[in-house]
This record gives structure tokens, sequence and C-alpha cells, in this order.
């Protein structure tokens, strides 16, 4: 079997190492052993799993342990909440993004690129290794630039979120323009690039004009398929798993739709429960006083995967908040892909209303779509009708078209590149 060495973070049973997963699961029915180089792990990997760990040197280790931050936190959540900082955007932000474009140039996680090179090369050497794939972060990519110039091995640059085209940047012009040159000079060398969705692709053409560009999207873990189904809530349930990007996503439209149709009398407030699982964010309770939801809307922590995909499967609807962005018409949050294996009905918010999700939902028959308030408001009623008269929503989605995004699948369009590249 051909080998394939996968340079990534790897954090088994978290919601970023999706595609690291699926590819060490399912890359061995198309030929190909994956092995993975990553950082030191918090858990350890099934052993089915042949992974490298390193040594890392955490760049601001000094400082965490100086302020006795949690070193597992996120650093900006942290530091605004000891500044008693609620809001979504503020001058503190701007400070912490000018301070973290200095800092964590070209990423945050530079300190582990020694550690990796050097292993990488030594496996190198010692082994027969026929390609290898960089998926994330940044410096995975200058990881795989040096071995790739040493050892002129097949190299795929694996992009689930864009370098200097993110659609999240959260840095300066001047800082964008040098990721810019940086990426070029990294990625040269590279034989192809992938990313996750049609209009990053065309992205990627335009900056690496040279280069092949294929889109695999974001897929799912076919074990995790909601077979036999769960038993519904009783309530019109509508759950949200995951991060929100305060000024990125927008959950103030699913607000002020239901506060509307309460306030006519479409909806009854006594059967609506409205749940977000993840970081607690003190804007987005405010947000929930300020509609007068308070009642019906609970915030809860961060759960573990196994008990997210239990809500997700037990729920009548799942929101999925969409980049609001309009000019930004190529965002899969991974979340939609889990939304996909726990079959039920997709409610997706926002956005300019012609995107990949539109499309996706389109063509799995998975969701609705409204990214306006109205939109919305007449989606809900619509749905909730139906809940009163049946007790539930009725699942249509297409299980042909939502199978071809498993990971399996995923997985066999890179070892299709990656024989082509042989």
């Amino acid at each position: 079997m051909k080998k394939v060495l996968i340079i990534a973070y790897f954090r088994p049973y978290r919601n970023g190492s999706g595609r690291v997963l699926g590819l060490a699961d399912f890359l061995p029915e198309f030929g190909w052993q994956p092995i993975i180089l990553t950082a030191p792990l918090n858990e350890k990997p099934d052993p089915q799993y042949r992974v490298i760990e390193t040594e890392y040197r955490d760049i601001l280790g000094f400082w965490k342990k100086i302020f006795r931050f949690n070193p597992t936190e996120d650093m900006r959540r942290q530091v605004k909440k000891r500044l008693y900082v609620t809001s979504k955007m503020s001058f503190v932000d701007s400070l912490l993004s000018l301070g973290g474009a200095i800092i964590n140039y070209p990423d945050g996680e530079k300190g582990w690129t020694s550690f990796a090179v050097k292993a990488g090369d030594e496996l190198l050497q010692n082994e027969d290794i026929d390609a290898m794939i960089s998926i994330w972060p940044v410096t995975s990519h200058l990881i795989a630039k040096e071995l790739k110039i040493k050892h002129k091995i097949p190299w795929i640059a694996d992009f689930p979120d864009l370098w200097s085209q993110n659609h999240n940047y959260s840095y300066g012009h001047l800082r964008k323009m040098i990721d810019r040159r940086l990426e070029r000079k990294t990625l040269l060398p590279a034989d192809t690039l992938t990313t996750v969705s049609q209009p990053w692709s065309e992205k990627l053409r335009m900056l690496h004009k040279q280069k092949s560009v294929y889109a695999i999207t974001h897929g799912f873990d076919p074990a995790t398929l909601n077979i036999p189904p769960a038993q519904l809530t009783a309530k019109f349930t509508i759950t949200y798993t995951g991060t929100i990007y305060a000024g990125k996503q927008d959950p103030s439209k699913l607000f002020d739709a239901l506060r509307d149709l309460i306030s006519d009398g479409s909806v009854d407030p006594d059967n609506v429960e409205v749940r977000f699982y993840g970081d607690k964010e003190d804007w987005l309770a405010k947000e929930v006083e300020k509609y007068g939801l308070s009642s019906i809307v609970e915030v809860f922590g961060r759960i573990p995967k196994e008990i997210a995909i239990k809500k997700q499967r037990e729920s009548q609807l799942l929101l999925l908040l969409n980049w609001e962005d309009q000019r930004e018409k190529g965002v899969y949050p991974l979340k939609v892909f889990e939304y996909l294996a726990a079959q039920r009905l997709i409610l997706a918010t926002g956005g300019s209303g012609d995107d990949v999700i539109r499309e996706l939902l389109d063509e799995t028959k998975a969701g609705r779509y409204g990214s306006t308030v109205e939109d919305i408001k007449s989606i809900i009623s619509e749905l909730y009708s139906e809940y009163k008269l049946k007790g539930k929503i009725t699942y249509k989605g297409d299980k042909e078209k939502i199978n071809k995004h498993s990971y399996r699948e995923k997985a066999r369009k890179f070892a299709e590149i990656l024989d082509y590249l042989l």
C-alpha cells in the first residue's frame, strides 16, 4: 500500500480535525496508508492511526504562565473577559488584532516548525513515503515546503480555510500583503492545491495561476448518521452547536423573526425552545434579552462532541448562521455537514441568499434558506404549523445525495488526486 504523510494538527474528537480524521479513516480503502505528523496531543488517537507527535514551543507560553491564562482557551476571549469587554467588536479587539499581526506571523503555531521539519525529514529518509498532504495550520504548509524541496515527493496543499484570502481575516492591509507574498512563495513547489468550495478554488486559481486547484468539500463521518432516527423533542426545538463569530454571523435575524411571530400569535412561546451550545458569549445573552426571548432561548456552554450530536439528532430544527459578508459566497461551516449526518431539517439564516449553502441545501433537500427576517418568519410559520398538526417536522433529505458528502467519498477524491500525481 502506498504511504502518504499528512502534516496537520490532529485533535481527535474535535471539529477542527474532521478533515484529518476523515482521511485517516478512509484513505486505506483507496490504497493509501496515512501517517499523521502533528504537535503534542491532548488525547490519544485510535490505535489504527499511525501518528508521529513532535515537540512544540508555544510562542505565548511565557505570557500565559505569567498572567495565568488557561492555555487551552482562546486568548482573545480571556483578555476581553478580564477587561470586562462584552461588546461584539471593541477597541480592545483592535489592539489584540494589531498585537496578533506582529506576534503570530505567519501564524500562532510557528513554534512547531523546527520540530516537525526534523521529524518529517527523518521519516522521509528512513521510509518510502509516496506523497504529502499539508492541511492545517498555515505552519503545516511551511513545513511541507521544506520537506518537498529536499525530498522531491508529490505534495498537495489543502485549505479548509484560505490563507491570505481568508474570509475571517483579522489583520490589517499591510499584514495581508505580507501574507500574500509568503503564500505565493511557500506554495510555489506544491503540485496541487485543494480547498472546500468552488468559489474558494477560483480565488486560489487567481492567486496561484500556474497551479491545478480542486474543490473537495468538508464531510461527515458515516458512523454518525442518525440511523435509526433518534426520538424528537416534544417542543418545537431549534438547536445551534458550535462557535458564533461575532460581527460575521448574526443570530438577531432569527430573534427578530421569533419575536414577531410570538407577538402576532402565530407561535406559542410555551411550545418553543431555542438552544445554543458553544462558548458562552456575553453579547449573545444581551441579544436574547434585547429581543425579549429569555424565556425560550437558552445559551449553554460547550459540550462534548458526542453530546452535541445527540442534541442535533433530537431537534426539530438545526440552526445554521450564514456568513453575513455579501461578497463571500464560498463559506461552508463544518457544522452543516454534521447537520447532514443528523438528518434533521436545517434552517440557514442570513448571508447573501446566493451561496454554497443554498446550493447544498437545494441539492440535498436537507433544509430551508432564509436570508432576511421576512424569509425566516415565513419558513418558521410554515414549519410550526406542520409541527402543530403532526407533532413533528418531516425530514425530506435526499439520502443518496447526502451520502456523497461522507468522509469516505472525500477520501476517494483525495486518493484520485494522489494517484494522478504519482
